[in-house]
């Protein structure tokens, strides 16, 4: 009993944590993006404040399951999957009416080399909370804790994104491959916004694999 009491707050502690993180990578991001004028950067930073509604969520989760791990997903957590899911799909809009505009007038970024900073730093701290929410996730066996897990690696995946896009663009300098990087993080914002609509119509974990 004292060991799962241990674990749950070790849980929720990585869910603040998350928090936390994705307000600073935002504020950073959106902030070196637009005086970059890299909208891949920009958008990466927007789908990090997305992030937060969605941690707020899980820290919620965490909080129910704690109490009672048999739980069904409450009124909160449907409503920030809502939220979530909206705010996804008018990034989505927003991303690729810009990108599309981009390509139009063949923008170029200032420069993309805090994306590639930005970026690599994000892949390390997304795949470290990826491994300890697993580990502690299969200590639990809350398939609720593995599921965000699993959903925390889309935050890799878009970090990949960012990172190829800003580094060919840094190294090579290709016309609209920072456009393209952003349809990439589009795509998958707009998973990542089906799913949560998905999740807030049912108890099912995740839709994340």
């Amino acid at each position: 009993m004292k060991d799962s009491k241990k674990l749950y707050k070790v849980a929720f502690g990585l869910a603040v944590f998350t928090i936390i993180y994705n307000i600073l990578e935002g504020l950073i991001s959106t902030y070196l993006g637009f005086e970059d004028e890299s909208l891949a950067l920009f958008g990466f930073g927007a789908d990090s404040f997305i992030e937060v509604i969605s941690g707020l969520g899980i820290a919620h989760m965490i909080l129910r399951i704690q109490s009672n791990p048999e739980s069904k997903r409450d009124g909160f957590e449907r409503t920030a999957l809502r939220i979530t899911g909206f705010a996804f799909y008018i990034l989505v809009v927003a991303l690729v009416i810009t990108s599309m505009y981009n390509i139009w007038i063949g923008h170029k970024p200032l420069t993309t080399f805090w994306g590639v900073i930005i970026s690599a730093i994000s892949i390390v701290v997304m795949w470290a909370l990826v491994a300890w929410k697993r580990r502690v996730g299969n200590q639990l066996n809350s398939a609720p804790i593995l599921a965000d897990a699993n959903c925390t690696m889309v935050c890799v995946y878009m970090s990949v994104i960012l990172l190829v896009s800003s580094g060919i663009y840094e190294l090579f300098g290709i016309l609209y491959i920072d456009s393209l990087g952003t349809l990439g993080l589009a795509y998958f914002a707009f998973k990542e916004g089906k799913e949560c609509f998905e999740k807030a119509k049912n108890d099912t974990h995740c839709c994340c694999d």
